[in-house]
């Protein structure tokens, strides 16, 4: 039987490193995406190719209340049951907290905490029993964030929502944990100046950012690890250590 795990915001980023590492492992994939199509089908292609599993993709933009029906939808004219349920689609806002807008800071408080929150209660269902459900939180969840309030307040938020769940996920034997990245060197993390670059791992106690297969480990053992259950693991390098 074949195990699937659907990823949000899967064709990228951390998302991407994750389906990587489950389809080393042999799992089937769907991963869903905001909008960029080409991007998408790349990576179907190179998992496809490189590891012999089936993936399929799926527009489904975190931002859009009719994405939830879009991949509830999905699953069952399709008839996937799922393994595992990773949310990891999000985004932010850098705007300063002087001239943030109302309509902004609602927007990324629906992608990081009301999308998944409705699109777990509509696809629960199809979610095998001993199944897992993993939630991408942040450090900046953890430590203040110094530029984006919003941001930093729903990955606080995406923490507390993984303890809350585990009394609501357990009459469907489902765990629920989530992961905090720190820095990861994805492509948003290798535009950034080089002097920036170096202030943040001076910080950092291994003195590097984490590379974002070392981070996928971390979601494919709490997927497969059958007693992790509302944990929220910080990966982070031991910042601020030093």
């Amino acid at each position: 039987m074949n195990k699937y795990v659907c990823i949000t915001g899967g064709t990228k980023g951390i998302g991407k490193a994750v389906a990587i590492c489950l389809a080393q492992s042999g799992y089937s994939l769907l991963l869903t995406y905001g909008s960029d199509q080409a991007s998408a089908e790349k990576t179907r292609q190179e998992l496809e190719e490189g590891y012999d599993v089936k993936v399929l993709t799926l527009k489904a933009d975190s931002t859009d209340r009719a994405s939830i029906e879009v991949v509830g939808q999905f699953l069952e004219v399709n008839d996937i049951l799922l393994d595992a349920m990773v949310f990891n689609a999000g985004i932010t806002c850098r705007d300063p907290f002087e001239e943030m807008s109302l309509e902004e800071w609602e927007r990324v408080f629906f992608a990081n905490v009301h999308y998944p929150v409705f699109l777990l209660q509509r696809i629960v269902g199809r979610i095998r029993k001993g199944g897992s459900v993993v939630f991408t939180g942040s450090l900046m969840g953890v430590h203040p964030h110094s530029v984006s309030l919003v941001y930093g307040t729903t990955k606080s938020a995406v923490h507390a929502l993984v303890r809350n769940l585990v009394k609501h996920l357990t009459p469907y034997d489902i765990r629920v944990n989530g992961v905090a990245p720190g820095f990861v060197d994805t492509e948003w993390q290798k535009t950034k100046p080089a002097e920036i670059r170096r202030n943040i791992e001076n910080k950092i106690s291994l003195n590097r950012f984490c590379e974002p297969g070392e981070l996928a480990e971390v979601y494919k053992m709490l997927i497969e690890n059958n007693y992790l259950n509302g944990e929220v693991i910080v990966v982070d390098g031991g910042y601020s250590y030093k």
